[in-house]
């Protein structure tokens, strides 16, 4: 949330900025485990990372819970058993990322040298040169959605409570389409590399065929039991049910988006994924500015499926026009058998 936009004498200022102070002692776990799961996705392992975020794991001989699951217990015990209230919810979270972090350098440790002598320059740059693009990715990619958390928190306590909920179902479901995406990124990324072009294009194929109308079908039927989920209050329900359309509707295009994100790091189009993500980012970001003032949330979940929409057409412009690196997938020559 953007405390600044919050008016001083807002009662959601002093919780976020607490819930703020003691989230940001879990920066450093998250960039590690990040960073490892992308090592796992490299080795085509994507059952450790699973077991690091949400099943358990064996830890000498013993048997720990991890990750979310820790987070889900935790959660409960320090909010209403403690009642340390919001500083308990992230003072859950922040353990949960240290316990996951700390589980995925152990069981990579077991595959790679994480402290190696040797350091080559040029690999060096080249992994520089592409880390900053996708940190210019990820802060143009936070960007829209900051935005939409200021714009909402502007309205007060009860529209941006279920302006949260429609936004966490919203993503916590459209994430669900993330395994294709990973799938397509280590998938894609081994074919390119060695020359299995057919076998690259079937992976292309194979995933956009990943559409998201059955999410969207299933989420607007049981939107509204999920939303109770999160409240009792009447008029917040009201406020987050008034966005079931766009939670819903919006999962075909979100399936698809996510998908060509995949797809980008497979063939480490990161130019293409940092620069059209500024674009769109930006122009998601003015559309809210100037929609929300008037159309209030509608406004703002209007410019959110914009945001994603106009992912999907860059995705879809640059597959077609097979340029960068799928010049290469598509002319190329077949490896000979």
């Amino acid at each position: 949330m953007d405390v600044m936009a919050i008016p001083f004498d807002s009662p959601m200022r002093i919780p976020a900025e607490q819930f703020l102070r003691l989230r940001a002692y879990g920066a450093p776990p998250i960039v590690v485990a990040l960073a490892a799961q992308g090592a796992f996705r490299g080795f085509k392992d994507t059952t450790t990372p699973l077991y690091a975020v949400g099943k358990y794991c064996t830890i000498i001989s013993f048997y720990s819970f991890a990750g979310n699951v820790l987070n889900a217990i935790l959660d409960p015990i320090l909010i209403f058993v403690l009642h340390i209230f919001i500083s308990g919810a992230a003072a859950a979270t922040v353990i949960s990322e240290y316990l996951i972090a700390f589980i995925l350098l152990w069981k990579l440790n077991e595959n790679v040298v994480l402290l190696s002598p040797q350091i080559k320059v040029g690999r060096a740059n080249q992994y520089l040169k592409s880390g900053g693009l996708l940190i210019g990715r990820t802060v143009a990619l936070l960007v829209p959605f900051t935005l939409a958390t200021s714009l909402a928190a502007q309205n007060g306590p009860t529209q941006m409570a279920g302006h949260q909920i429609v936004l966490e179902i919203w993503l916590a479901v459209s994430l669900l389409t993330d395994a294709l995406a990973i799938a397509a990124q280590s998938l894609l990324a081994t074919t390119f590399s060695q020359g299995e072009y057919k076998q690259a294009r079937e992976v292309i194929f194979g995933v956009l065929q990943a559409t998201g109308t059955g999410l969207a079908a299933v989420l607007f039927i049981t939107f509204e039991p999920f939303s109770s989920l999160f409240t009792t209050d009447s008029e917040v329900l009201k406020i987050a049910l008034s966005g079931t359309l766009f939670v819903a509707g919006s999962q075909p295009v979100n399936a698809l988006a996510f998908v060509l994100d995949g797809l980008y790091y497979g063939v480490s189009d990161f130019g293409f994924a940092a620069y059209s993500m500024v674009i769109v980012g930006f122009i998601s970001s003015l559309f809210m500015l100037v929609a929300a003032p008037t159309f209030g949330l509608a406004g703002i979940w209007t410019g959110l499926f914009l945001f994603m929409a106009l992912r999907l057409v860059a995705g879809a412009w640059r597959l077609g026009t097979r340029t960068g690196p799928w010049k290469m997938l598509w002319s190329a020559p077949e490896k000979p058998e």
